[in-house]
């Protein structure tokens, strides 16, 4: 489970988050592009926007539950 104490700082504000254990492997990215994107220098991934609608907000619990490391929570 995503730790809040490791909140990635580039993540938009609000309730979901990437944390420091993100291992870049592209997977939320994938299911849900518009939601997350890439810190290309640091290599990992983050919320680039916080969900807005029922459907966004499912695409981003799919890619949550199936992120390999845990790195995806919510607040």
């Amino acid at each position: 489970m995503a730790d809040p104490r490791l909140r990635l700082r580039d993540n938009a504000p609000g309730r979901f988050f990437v944390d420091s254990e993100c291992t870049d492997c592209d997977t939320c990215r994938c299911l849900a592009p518009g939601l997350f994107a890439r810190n290309d220098e640091a290599g990992y991934s983050y919320v680039v926007r916080q969900p807005v609608d029922d459907d966004e907000a499912d695409e981003l619990y799919e890619a949550m539950d199936r992120c390999p490391a845990d790195a995806i929570g919510e607040m």
